[in-house]
């Protein structure tokens, strides 16, 4: 058994395990619901699921030391020293390499429109955009995850986890990131089959200070304006989830 289908049973088990235990994680979904706007208001009365909060604000905490000493900084200086050019350069070829996901999510949900326009883009934008460097297509791109598919056909997201480095998360989200979504992404399979480990971790961390820099001021002015900036945060976190599942649905806030 590979080491790809082992993940993907786990992926499968897990999915069984939370929809079948007493966590809500299924949510019945309505048009009236789809309807209605999210408000931008950081706080939890909308029945959060945060059982494990202890351990949640503790990992939250580590978090906040290591953006405060390590991804801060960089990214601070990234935004100081880099010119615009080139950092909008940087995002439009991280967010062409991520499409071929976004596509198959897209295919996954049922919208056959949508992916066929991101694939249009990802061809054009990585022929005559340079690798996609150039976003030469415009307007603006839809990421798609597996665990939006989940949402979308039902799936709610679970009890709330906070994730060492790479923040909030719940156990739908969590098995489309790290399990599901790398099955298609040619890019993590190319870097597999030829072991070229060290342009992974190189993507990885040109992503994560990329997707930093975007943040760090918004972030900055959260924790300076919330009472409890962990449950700012938190329900920042969930309002954007249900956003992007819900595709169309705006929202005023922070891209965090």
């Amino acid at each position: 058994m590979t080491l790809r289908l082992m993940k993907f049973l786990l992926a499968m088990l897990i999915v069984v395990v939370f929809a079948t235990s007493g966590a809500p994680v299924f949510a019945e979904t309505s048009a009236a619901d789809k309807a209605q706007t999210i408000l931008a208001a950081t706080s939890d009365e909308d029945g959060v699921n945060d059982p494990f909060e202890r351990v949640n604000r503790a990992v939250f905490g580590f978090n906040e030391v290591v953006h405060e000493s390590v991804l801060g900084p960089v990214a601070r200086a990234y935004n100081r020293n880099v010119p615009q050019t080139v950092r909008t350069g940087v995002s439009n070829f991280l967010t062409n390499l991520s499409s071929p996901i976004s596509i198959a999510n897209n295919l996954l949900q049922g919208d056959v429109l949508a992916a066929f326009d991101l694939f249009v883009r990802l061809v054009v934008n990585s022929t005559i955009g340079i690798g996609g460097i150039a976003d030469v297509v415009g307007g603006e791109h839809r990421s798609e995850d597996f665990g939006q598919t989940l949402g979308v056909w039902g799936m709610g997201e679970g009890f709330y986890l906070v994730l060492p480095i790479f923040g909030p998360s719940n156990p739908r989200d969590l098995v489309g990131k790290f399990i599901v979504d790398p099955y298609f992404d040619p890019f993590a399979h190319w870097v597999d089959n030829t072991g070229r480990d060290t342009v992974s971790y190189g993507k990885q961390g040109v992503s994560g200070i990329d997707e930093f820099a975007g943040v760090v001021d918004e972030l900055n002015q959260i924790r300076k304006t919330s009472v409890d900036y962990y449950a700012a945060i938190r329900s920042l976190y969930r309002q954007k989830r249900r956003s992007e599942i819900s595709n169309g649905e705006t929202l005023d806030l922070p891209p965090i």
